[in-house]
């Protein structure tokens, strides 16, 4: 857990420290590090606790409207899920500095399952968007439990770039209507996009809406690379001041926010209809994937800038306990934000104490001015929710992966792809599916390799990549690149064949080269004995070299070890080539032996030289 403080800078020495757990965070105290922080909290740390957090509140508010309107939710769910998301995380996040809240990554995720469910019902969307935080809080509190805190990194960098394009590309084209002042009714990116070709060619655009989203956009894009600048903030002030002062409500007919529900959200446990199970604990499950591999990533990265460590089983505690927080008062699903955690960073905070001050910040906003934004434009916040999902697409990786590995780059155009035209949640669902895939081609279908001995060269290598590689006469060195398991036991036993069969010379010995192999299970090994009887019945003796101690253990418990014998297991494949050579009396000279033996010619005619002809201060 992150119990560290950042290192003096004269104090580093270019490792990360991992600090060890102290006496008070064994047992209970170690899933709430956020009070171990507390009971270790220093008065210096105060003063830049309170500003950052009063920084990072003009932020939050008009993101967390923001997102919640992409999310087809009121505007004030977005800030319950901001408050009760980060008094969460403040107790059982590990992170000192990360900030949790609505992202724009989940917003198409929510609104795929809100919109067609809800049917325009606002308290039927509040419901299905809090039991879908509920239940993705509830999957990450129990893999992090678990300590299941790995999972995510099966998903590869292109079937992540796929479907967050793929997301971005389905946020951008929901909040493009809004942009151009009217709304449409679709479900979708096709459906979206030929909705909102529609509405164009009908004329429906309200042109002072779109020239306030369009100045809102600009603003923070060009106020973007200027972390240290609140352009989300000094865009949406200046869009709501020109409403107001242009009175364009009424004049124009400019849709903004409206006041906002005064008072702090109640405790509820959201319901929902047996027609609802389905499609809410698949939306919960690709939510808590996807929230948690973006957490996950963001958490390391200022873990490392801070050289501190963070669990990784914790970090899913923590997103899990503020998800459940934000569905238990009539939020939404939350993830880390990469936007405004640099803006706490910068503003110079230290501990959770930031987040608790900017939810406070947010909850005494709608206590004593709720009606403070009611002349937002919407087609403002919907240009906050573009800029962040412009922020999502990955392009300058991508032009890196094609260069390098085509095929990846087409998996991820695939995921793209997927989300696109299946719908966000049937599209993440082919992410993973593919990442299973990849997963498992490489020892489905692994490498294998016959080895031989190349002049010049220590050791044996593969004789297809060096043509003039010697095999020894009788002998078939034999390499499998992957783990031996149930799904690549039959292609091993026709490769070990099939190089048997290629051999020039009768074979006497085939040695597997198992170095690579990491692992065996039941099948793979009762494969292995049957290889042993084929192999056998042609006069060939199956032998093993350099075969990891884990591996022989699970060979020892199959009872494959002991049938086969110690003495067909060798700790090299040189010492195994020996063995062969002395049982066999085959003639080899190996080119080392070439070399010591013309080497020892030659210091021996030197010698005979020296004794013939000493030198001549010997004379």
């Amino acid at each position: 857990m992150d119990d560290s403080t950042p290192l003096p800078a004269s104090k580093k020495t270019g490792r990360i420290a991992r600090p060890l757990l102290a006496k008070d965070q064994t047992g209970w105290l170690r899933w709430l590090p956020g009070l171990h922080i507390l009971r270790h909290y220093e008065l210096a740390w105060l003063p830049h606790d309170m500003v950052a957090g009063l920084a990072l509140t003009a932020v939050l508010i008009p993101v967390g409207i923001a997102y919640a309107v992409a999310s087809g939710l009121p505007g004030i769910c977005g800030l319950y899920a901001t408050m009760a998301g980060l008094l969460a995380y403040a107790i059982f996040g590990p992170s000192r500095i990360l900030v949790l809240g609505p992202d724009s990554s989940l917003a198409a995720l929510i609104l795929a399952v809100v919109l067609p469910l809800s049917a325009g019902d606002p308290q039927r969307a509040i419901a299905l968007a809090g039991m879908m935080a509920m239940v993705s809080g509830a999957l990450c509190v129990g893999a992090g439990t678990a300590r299941l805190g790995f999972v995510t990194e099966l998903l590869s960098k292109p079937i992540r770039y796929g479907y967050m394009n793929g997301i971005a590309l389905t946020v951008i084209a929901s909040q493009l209507p809004a942009l151009f002042g009217f709304g449409v009714e679709a479900h979708g990116l096709l459906d979206e996009s030929r909705q909102f070709a529609l509405a164009l060619l009908a004329g429906k655009t309200n042109l002072p809406a779109l020239a306030i989203g369009a100045g809102t956009l600009l603003t923070i894009l060009l106020l973007r690379p200027y972390p240290r600048l609140p352009g989300v903030l000094i865009a949406i002030t200046g869009s709501s001041c020109v409403v107001a002062v242009q009175d364009l409500t009424l004049r124009a007919g400019v849709p903004v926010l409206g006041a906002l529900p005064q008072g702090l959200p109640g405790l509820s446990l959201p319901a929902m209809g047996a027609g609802d199970v389905m499609p809410v604990l698949l939306g919960g499950l690709a939510v808590a994937l996807i929230s948690f591999a973006d957490t996950s990533v963001l958490s390391r990265t200022y873990a490392a800038r801070t050289a501190s460590f963070v669990d990784p089983n914790q970090e899913m505690v923590g997103l899990g306990a503020a998800n459940l927080a934000a569905g238990l008062f009539q939020g939404f699903p939350i993830s880390a934000s990469a936007s405004r955690t640099p803006v706490a960073e910068a503003a110079g905070a230290k501990t959770q104490l930031t987040g608790v001050v900017g939810a406070l910040s947010v909850g005494a906003m709608l206590l004593m001015a709720p009606g403070l934004l009611r002349n937002l434009p919407l087609a403002a916040l919907a240009a906050v929710v573009i800029a962040s999902a412009i922020g999502l697409i990955e392009v300058t990786d991508l032009r890196r992966i094609w260069r390098i590995q085509r095929w990846e780059f087409w998996l991820a155009m695939g995921c793209l792809l997927g989300v696109a035209l299946l719908g966000v949640i049937p599209g993440i669902g082919l992410g993973v599916g593919a990442a299973v895939i990849e997963f498992l081609w490489d020892g489905w279908r692994p490498h294998s390799a016959v080895l031989g001995r190349v002049d010049g060269v220590k050791g044996y290598h593969d004789i297809a990549r060096h043509p003039e590689a010697l095999v020894v006469p009788g002998l078939v060195l034999f390499r499998w690149d992957a783990p031996l398991f149930f799904a690549n036991a039959e292609l091993f036993r026709d490769r070990v064949l099939d190089a048997v069969a290629g051999s020039p010379t009768p074979v006497r010995w085939l040695v597997v080269g198992a170095e690579p192999i990491t692992s065996v299970d039941v099948t793979s090994a009762d494969t292995l004995d049957e290889l042993d009887k084929t192999l056998h019945e042609a006069g060939i003796e199956l032998c093993f070299a350099e075969m990891k101690g884990p591996v022989k253990d699970k060979l020892k418990r199959f009872g494959l070890f002991a049938r086969l014998g110690e003495q067909r297991f060798f700790a090299t494949l040189g010492e195994a080539v020996s063995a062969y050579l002395e049982s066999h009396s085959v003639a080899w000279v190996d080119w080392e032996d070439r070399v010591d033996g013309d080497a020892h010619d030659r210091a021996q005619k030197d010698r005979t030289a020296r004794s013939i002809d000493p030198p001549a201060q010997a004379r």
